[in-house]
């Protein structure tokens, strides 16, 4: 039976379907552009670059997304969306995994004092790998059995997400070094994101 759009965001449980669809068909899509530019060998003159740049944009676009579904849902028809925050966080995660294993593996082959020597050389791998850190906390904790163990704590080691948004900002401050303009827009975004986030809180108490 084919569903009329009416039908289909009939209720919050449908919208959830759909959007979690979405949001795996949009998460998966920038890996199967990696895995087809891989196999037709176009991945520009730097691959192992690319790679490391195309996941860790990624990782930031999902990190931003999920932040903003706070002050997204302080508006009442949107308040369901707090059922898709925990699966923004993840793909967040997921390609952040992605992002630091490229590094790791196709960039310094685990080469472990090479490594070690380009985080006390270069700033910017220090700052991505503390957030990379607080990111495994976060998603070892996403899922309702660390809820009910933590209860309140848990809200509380969730909110390492604002750290990590600012030093995964920072890390890609110091990464680039003549075009900026990624990094202003997605700051811009974030600042965006905290300032609605503070209007929401402070008229939802009036």
């Amino acid at each position: 039976m084919i569903r009329t759009p009416s039908q289909l965001f009939s209720s919050p449980v449908a919208n959830i379907r759909v959007v979690k669809a979405l949001i795996w068909l949009g998460a998966c899509l920038p890996l199967l552009r990696l895995l087809v530019l891989a196999v037709t060998d176009d991945l520009g003159a730097n691959p192992v670059e690319f790679i490391e740049r195309s996941t860790g944009t990624w990782a930031l676009v999902f990190l931003l997304l999920s932040l903003s579904i706070s002050p997204l849902r302080l508006w009442k028809p949107l308040s369901w969306l707090i059922a898709v925050r925990r699966l923004l966080g993840l793909w967040m995660f997921a390609y952040a995994c992605v992002h630091v294993l490229s590094y790791l593996w196709l960039d310094y082959s685990f080469d472990w004092p090479d490594i070690g020597h380009d985080i006390v050389k270069h700033p910017y791998v220090l700052v991505g790998a503390c957030a990379f850190l607080l990111t495994l906390p976060l998603a070892a904790t996403s899922n309702q059995r660390a809820i009910r163990a933590l209860k309140q704590r848990w809200k509380r080691l969730h909110q390492l997400v604002y750290v990590i948004a600012v030093l995964a900002l920072l890390h890609y401050w110091w990464l680039v070094k003549k075009d900026v303009t990624e990094p202003v827009i997605y700051s811009l975004l974030f600042a965006g994101l905290m300032l609605a986030r503070w209007w929401t809180t402070v008229h939802r108490r009036r």
